[in-house]
């Protein structure tokens, strides 16, 4: 969105490595997938995988046995134990629970190509919605906001979705959030992802309605291992580079293990500017087509256009001599063409107005990471070990997005830098001229933001006897934020620079420098006043504004701005667990009866500190108020699992589980989650799962303590005549109350159009009177290990997900849709919005977050794995997860209709990612492959069934809906000796581009990435 003023070949080096990979994980199952967080995952692997340095530290490979017929037997022969999975604190055999999960191995992620892990998550069905360094870049990034990479469960937000490390939780990375920076996890520590699917809040607490991310790292590292890796375009941009080092060494023994870890990577800055074909004009499709003829064929109301533009602005000043709002010259004193202008007046086609396209800037920022992990633990018994954890994680990210600009400039009628021919036709009545211009001549405004995140853990664990376990640790966590913005810009400076006249020497200075002089009002263009003075006598620079690239530089260094604003979080959180199971007094026909009880307590806090210029509103940037706000949470909990009956007829296994909290807020008062499992198996080959669970998400710092902050935005009022017709029936009925008490008369009315083209000032703000949202989700589902096909595992589960209450912040454009679209405008989103008397224009919005939505998702995910050895060609692992997204909706209010997100961008209907290797000896070949099906393009008013039906002349077929995503992907290792290895591979090698009309969906622009890197293992110092 434009006009936000918020914001060759293949070169690898690698570095001498002394380096490679610890511990790592096998090549993963695809359900259960229901791993421990402190044992390797389970092998299901192909013997033929365990190859290079992997092989001899992997206790996965040590379980694979190979059939007479050179198949994989299956792990289900393999002895079991007792395990803590994601999901549940209790210790479980056989990895058998009934929360679906699926977890994905440090050897997938490598495999992937990619530096960035939420890059690599984007590519599976749960997680396709998440927010990457492609969307927090340029002019798609919030304030504050490039370079981020967050986790987002279902589409449900950011917010909803906790990530977890070793089970355990972690600071947050956005100010007044709970959102975990992705960028913050070490990447080469990583040894599995399990991503759990439904509301986990009666497990972890808060945060967790739609499901957990757990990132379950290395651990024991014995010798120095590590990796180098490169890559790059075919077209020689938006680089990658990873490099990791690992140290560790057992002592007392093996009673003692300390290990330290370091991590570096670097990914490029890339720009619309590094491709030919993004430089230029592109379509872009607008739902105003000015030949439009309803009914006719061959006529469409929303079209494509090749040369779309700003209407009357222009980087070299569009200037108005007669206050009609239409400019009659350039800044270079040029006749202005308007162009072919489209209805709504807000775009042309064609002229001297500034190109859309001029606005294209970054597609991905520059991201910079060093992470420093220390990792120790010592074995004094049996009942007793001491473990500590310690990182250290520096981000440094930078992005440029758009310009600054301005609207109906008034510079008055002397000064000097207006061009002859256009001072000769000023109106006399205007007295000067009115100046609207896209300032690029001032620099594209950006951020370079540092990012420092610290986290110690430190805790104690054992067994008490051989059916109670324990566990209490302490858990610290600190994120630093410096957000330097870059060519921001001094408001009292900028209008007193423009208002340039000669003294008496005939020297061109500002007015404020001569005798009497003060700055000339800007009465055009409210929204952007002096609210103070930054400068003293003598300082000021005039700056010439006609024509680009004309102002001298100390102009441009007098009016620009080194803002930064100073974010910090922490959180304490201290928990302990007693758990284990009733053997000692009594058994269940099906096993043991376990238990886990504890209790936690944990504290965050979020502060945020706006530049003292932006506190003033005398920068470009909005006018911001600090935030600062606390919570803690005392929590006490339990689980129980019942392992009602096993190894009977049609009765392998019936397990009941069930787990409650009861958390008490210092913010919202007291909540109560819970959570029912169910399990049942026939026989081994076939298992039935279900959940059911009760979750809530406490309202987080920014929603709760956010201040009172100014905004702007641009609106495409609802009640211009030609949207009545856009929206709910009631639409028409409440734009004529709302106009009529703006004392419009009828004829006013029908005839009403907001002619301007400027944003409109508002504030939003925090709401301390929000409550917890209340999700209720279930899930049923079937895996199957067939023991006719050894290797298969294949899961199928349904999911559904409702969450009240939702705390939801609508943008103003949809505060004053959602304004006339209710049954009357006796709602909160009229209250929000007010108009002009007189005029019936929208002169002020308040956003606020509310507890007034509703989400609902449901569909089916599969997950399918399959490892088998042929012995005459080598081992092949299949693995492939899919989904069907079966309902995707969101009301914003209660009562409001709702708004069907399904197949819309980021929610495709169907999606798979699939994972084929195939290893013999040395070598180990991957195919991957990432696609989803066609969506829909994203309209005010959305394209969907219902609207093609009523309007078939509404969209061309052919552009009703993006294309498809095919992404394939090549991946080659070559294992020189147990400790060496080298690969390398291609991803996105077939070059498939952006749909037409985009630049970043539902592929990027990067195209064919080549990448390559070499991993080593010295198994002692």
């Amino acid at each position: 969105m434009r006009r936000s003023p918020c914001i060759s070949a293949l070169a690898v080096s690698l570095a001498a490595l002394t380096a490679g990979l610890a511990t790592p994980a096998g090549a993963q199952t695809a359900s259960p997938g229901n791993y421990p967080s402190n044992v390797p995952a389970p092998s299901n692997q192909a013997a033929g995988a365990c190859q290079g340095p992997d092989a001899t530290s992997n206790p996965a490979c040590a379980q694979v046995t190979a059939n007479a017929d050179g198949t994989t037997a299956d792990a289900a022969s393999a002895p079991t134990r007792d395990v803590v999975v994601t999901g549940s604190r209790i210790r479980r055999p056989d990895y058998e629970t009934a929360s679906p999960i699926v977890s994905l191995d440090s050897n997938t992620l490598q495999q992937s190509g990619t530096t960035n892990v939420t890059d690599f998550l984007t590519g599976y069905p749960a997680l396709i919605g998440s927010s990457t360094s492609a969307q927090n870049s340029g002019d798609r990034a919030g304030i504050g906001a490039t370079g981020l990479n967050l986790l987002n469960l279902r589409n449900l937000g950011t917010q909803r979705t906790l990530v977890l490390v070793d089970g355990r939780r972690h600071v947050g990375g956005v100010p007044g959030d709970a959102s975990v920076d992705i960028n913050t996890i070490p990447e080469d520590l990583i040894d599995r992802i399990d991503v759990l699917t439904g509301g986990a809040s009666a497990i972890y607490g808060a945060d967790a309605v739609t499901g957990v991310v757990n990132f379950v790292l290395k651990h024991d590292f014995e010798g120095i291992t590590g990796r180098a890796q490169a890559g790059i375009s075919e077209q020689g941009d938006a680089g990658q580079r990873l490099l990791t080092v690992t140290a560790g060494k057992n002592f007392a023994g093996g009673k003692g293990n300390v290990a330290v870890a370091y991590e570096y990577g670097m990914n490029d800055r890339y720009s619309t500017q590094d491709r030919d074909y993004l430089r230029g004009p592109q379509a872009v499709f607008f739902q105003r087509n000015g030949a439009y003829t309803a009914n006719t064929p061959g006529s469409y109301l929303y079209v494509p256009y090749t040369d779309l533009r700003y209407a009357d602005t222009a980087r070299n000043g569009a200037v108005d001599i007669d206050g009609d709002g239409i400019p009659e010259f350039t800044g270079t004193g040029a006749v202005y063409d308007r162009g072919q202008l489209l209805p709504g007046n807000a775009y042309t086609v064609g002229g001297s107005s500034t190109s859309l396209a001029d606005y294209g800037n970054d597609l991905l920022p520059q991201v910079e990471r060093h992470v420093v992990n220390a990792l120790a633990h010592y074995d004094f018994s049996p009942a007793l070990t001491l473990f500590a954890e310690g990182k250290f994680a520096l981000t440094r990210s930078y992005s440029l997005g758009q310009p600054s600009f301005d609207y109906y400039l008034f510079v008055p009628q002397d000064n000097p830098y207006i061009p002859a021919n256009v001072r000769a036709a000023i109106d006399p009545a205007l007295g000067g001229v009115l100046v609207t211009r896209d300032n690029f001549d001032l620099g594209q405004r950006g951020e370079y933001i540092t990012r420092k995140t610290y986290r110690t853990v430190v805790g104690a664990r054992g067994d008490l006897d051989d059916a109670t376990h324990y566990e209490v640790s302490y858990v610290f966590g600190q994120t630093d934020v410096t957000n330097h913005f870059v060519n921001d810009q001094y408001t009292d400076r900028f209008y007193a620079a423009i208002d340039a006249v000669r003294n008496a020497a005939g020297q061109i200075v500002c007015r404020v420098d001569t005798p009497g002089g003060v700055t000339t009002d800007q009465p055009y263009n409210p929204t952007r006043t002096v609210n103070g003075s930054t400068f003293g006598a003598g300082q000021c620079q005039p700056l010439n504004i006609f024509g680009e690239g004309v102002a001298s530089q100390a102009a441009l260094n007098f009016v620009r701005a080194e803002t930064t604003e100073q974010s910090y979080l922490t959180q304490h959180v201290v928990s302990g667990s007693l758990s284990g199971d009733f053997r000692h007094l009594f058994s269940l026909p099906g096993g043991e009866l376990g238990y886990s009880l504890g209790a936690e307590y944990r504290r965050e806090k979020s502060v945020f500190t706006p530049d003292a210029l932006e506190q003033q509103g005398l920068t470009f940037s909005n006018k911001l108020s600090p935030t600062a706000g606390a919570y803690d949470v005392k929590e006490v909990f339990a689980e129980l699992d019942a392992p009602l009956l096993k190894d009977r007829p049609f009765f392998q296994l019936v397990d009941l589980a069930a787990a409650i909290r009861y958390s008490d807020y210092s913010t919202i008062g007291s909540t109560t989650t819970y959570k029912l499992d169910a399990t049942w198996a026939p026989v081994r080959d076939i298992r039935f799962r279900g959940t059911y669970s009760y979750a809530v998400r406490a309202p987080n710092i920014g929603e709760l303590f956010g201040g009172t902050s100014q905004t702007f935005e641009f609106f495409d009022d609802p009640c211009k005549t030609e949207n009545l017709s856009l929206g709910a029936s009631t639409r028409a009925t409440n734009c004529t109350a709302l106009l009529s008490a703006a004392g419009l008369s009828a004829a006013q009315i029908a005839a009403f159009e907001d002619p301007r083209s400027t944003n409109i000032p508002g504030t939003q703000s925090g709401n301390a009177d929000l409550a917890a949202e209340r999700a209720r989700t279930w899930t049923a589902g079937v895996v199957l290990q067939p023991r006719f096909l050894p290797g298969l595992t294949a899961s199928f589960d349904w999911y559904d997900i409702k969450l009240k209450s939702a705390i939801n912040t609508v943008n103003a454009q949809q505060l004053a849709e959602l304004c006339v679209d209710q049954p009357t405008i006796a709602n909160v989103f009229c209250q929000s919005i007010t108009r002009q008397q007189g005029t019936g224009l929208i002169n002020g919005f308040v956003v606020a977050p509310q507890n007034v939505a509703q989400f609902q998702t449901a569909g089916l995910d599969a997950n399918i794995s399959y490892h088998f050895k042929l012995a005459s060609l080598g081992s092949f692992n299949v693995k492939i997860v899919g989904g069907y997204l079966n309902k995707l909706s969101f009301v914003g209010t209660p009562g409001a209709d709702p708004t069907d997100e399904l197949q819309y961008p980021y929610s495709p209907k169907f999606q798979a990612n699939g994972d084929f290797t195939f290893s013999r000896g040395p070598f180990t070949l991957n195919y991957g492959l990432s696609w989803f099906d066609k969506t829909y393009r994203t309209l005010s008013t959305q394209i969907d069934a219902t609207v093609l039906a009523g309007n078939p002349n509404y969209i061309n077929p052919q552009y009703a809906f993006y294309k498809d995503r095919w992404v394939h992907d090549l991946y080659l290792s070559i294992d020189v000796n147990k400790n060496f290895q080298f690969y390398g591979g291609v991803n996105n090698f077939t070059n498939a581009r952006p749909s037409y009309g985009t630049r970043l969906y539902p592929v990027d622009a990067v195209g064919r990435f080549l990448f390559a890197g070499a991993r080593v293992k010295l198994p002692k110092f």
